[in-house]
């Protein structure tokens, strides 16, 4: 099987988002949840929908679960917030969603600025500047230790891991976003490459964790990430890629600006090609686009160009490696 295009959309895209959204040529779609929408009847009455418009679930999470601050750096509510993690997991085990997100980021991903800059061609994109970020304070009210980020990592796979492998669904994790060691205080848990097989080898070998593996991060570390077609092989060997982020940067770090596929500096055509070459059968998709134009389609629309262009270079590649 390939790759398999996909679109983020929410319980409360419009009839007509959705149509758009399936007139791309997309049949897969990452369903983003609120807290309060993490019930099974929400969940089927949400894939009975998109059916509708001939749209499948490829997979669901809620930001409050995948990035809780709690969980990530041990706070009093931990076991909680762990027991709604699970409970989210037997939901959309019951619900047959194949996978969902995490991403050890207890604040979220790190930038500088959102602006116009010298490759977004009007568009109004997101920058990163290392030092900037590593000028802050400590965002909680003390610095942690990198053991102690591991520790909270370990408890929580400890807990989840067999109620994932109980449900049949699949845990993707994203790397830190930048890819720096320790961000305000708060050391990374992913920022290159061997912390992935460092966290998986904390998995004691089950598939129940997997990666979102993010182009995007891959090119802002460069070199100091990791080889990215040689990891792309490594963990499609491995059977973890769950999903791939498609996207594209104009430098590495220290400074960066996030751009259109093609206004990057990377080849993303010979990392498609890579992928297709390594059999990926994950789910892609464009991560993020501009800022939104509500009066041109929204969410939707912004990532109109970049998906319709990233399927061509998915085309492109099957062809000449005779995959289609």
């Amino acid at each position: 099987m390939s790759m398999r295009p996909q679109i983020p959309v929410r319980t409360v895209e419009s009839d007509q988002a959705l149509s758009f959204i399936r007139q791309m040529g997309v049949e897969n779609v990452s369903l983003f949840l609120t807290p309060d929408e993490l019930t099974y009847d929400c969940i089927a009455a949400q894939q009975e929908r998109l059916a509708g418009f001939g749209l499948t679930v490829s997979d669901a999470a809620c930001n409050e679960l995948q990035k809780n601050k709690s969980i990530h750096l041990n706070l009093a509510d931990r076991d909680e917030q762990i027991e709604r993690f699970n409970n989210m997991l037997r939901v959309m085990g019951k619900a047959k969603v194949p996978f969902t997100s995490v991403a050890w980021q207890p604040n979220g991903i790190l930038r500088t600025d959102h602006r116009v800059g010298q490759h977004t061609r009007g568009g109004i994109s997101a920058f990163c500047d290392q030092n900037e970020i590593m000028a802050r304070p400590n965002a909680e009210d003390r610095a942690y230790t990198d053991q102690e980020i591991w520790d909270n990592f370990q408890y929580f796979l400890d807990k989840v891991i067999p109620v994932a492998e109980e449900t049949g669904v699949r845990m993707a994790l994203h790397p830190n976003d930048p890819p720096l060691a320790c961000m305000a205080g708060i050391p990374s848990l992913i920022y290159n490459t061997e912390c992935y097989r460092k966290a998986f080898a904390m998995a004691h070998g089950s598939k129940a964790l997997g990666m979102k593996l993010c182009v995007g991060c891959w090119l802002e570390g460069g070199d100091d990430f990791g080889d990215l077609m040689s990891d792309i092989k490594e963990f499609c060997a491995d059977d973890r890629i769950l999903c791939v982020h498609f996207r594209n940067v104009d430098s590495t770090l220290p400074v960066f600006e996030e751009t259109l596929p093609e206004d990057g500096y990377a080849d993303m055509y010979a990392i498609m090609k890579q992928l297709v070459a390594c059999d990926c059968n994950a789910v892609i998709s464009i991560d993020h686009g501009f800022k939104p134009m509500e009066g041109f389609g929204g969410m939707p629309g912004s990532f109109c160009y970049p998906t319709g262009f990233m399927k061509g270079l998915m085309w492109a590649a099957e062809k000449e490696l005779g995959k289609r």
